[in-house]
């Protein structure tokens, strides 16, 4: 049982991490040139399968189609980078990795066979709920982020208001010290001197 197990983690890690990593976005040319590649890449191997027998086929053909599955969902991911996409991406290793698990379990029989099919469905399970976790925790962040975004521009706002506010205030009251200075002269020399201080306080 230790020996499947350890066949079943080593299919799961060939199926998660063996296909193309997820880099920069594509355009529509690669996008559409990925796309048939990965759809070549199916046929050959799914033909590939042929030449195997009984479950070692089907165990090859569900590789076959977790291959293709996962390069599907990374190139979407890829070409329209997003938390669903990527939510989809860990779906479809984990769905992959079940369903060569659960052929692997047909090799063999009785209880053996039961405990093999729980513990699979258990993994799936479980990898299911982490990409639902990872889905959360990135829309939480993501939403943190722009609750962050928007308080910083409001808060920058404020400031700024604050700052034009406290200026006017500033010039207002050193006007008024400068008119009230004025009003020690007289005649030509007062009217000069008022118009100088709300020239230069932008009255």
């Amino acid at each position: 049982m230790k020996h499947l197990q350890s066949a079943l983690l080593a299919s799961a890690m060939l199926l998660a991490f063996g296909s193309t990593a997820i880099g920069a976005t594509l355009s529509k040319a690669e996008y559409t040139s990925d796309k048939e590649a990965i759809s070549r890449q199916y046929s050959a191997d799914k033909t590939t399968c042929d030449s195997k027998a009984d479950n070692a086929r089907d165990i090859c053909i569900e590789e076959a189609k977790g291959r293709g599955n996962i390069a599907k969902a990374e190139l979407e991911a890829r070409y329209e980078p997003s938390v669903k996409h990527q939510y989809e991406v860990r779906l479809a290793k984990a769905d992959a990795a079940y369903a060569v698990a659960k052929e692997k379990c047909d090799d063999l029989a009785g209880n053996a066979k039961d405990v093999c099919r729980k513990e699979a469905k258990a993994a799936h399970v479980t990898a299911k709920a982490d990409a639902k976790v990872a889905e959360k925790t990135s829309d939480a962040n993501a939403t943190a982020r722009e609750k962050t975004s928007e308080a910083n521009m409001s808060a920058q706002d404020k400031t700024s208001s604050a700052r034009k506010d406290a200026a006017s205030d500033k010039r207002d009251a050193a006007y008024a010290v400068a008119k009230e200075k004025c009003d020690a002269l007289s005649g030509d020399p007062k009217a000069a001197c008022i118009k100088e201080a709300k020239s230069h306080y932008g009255q």
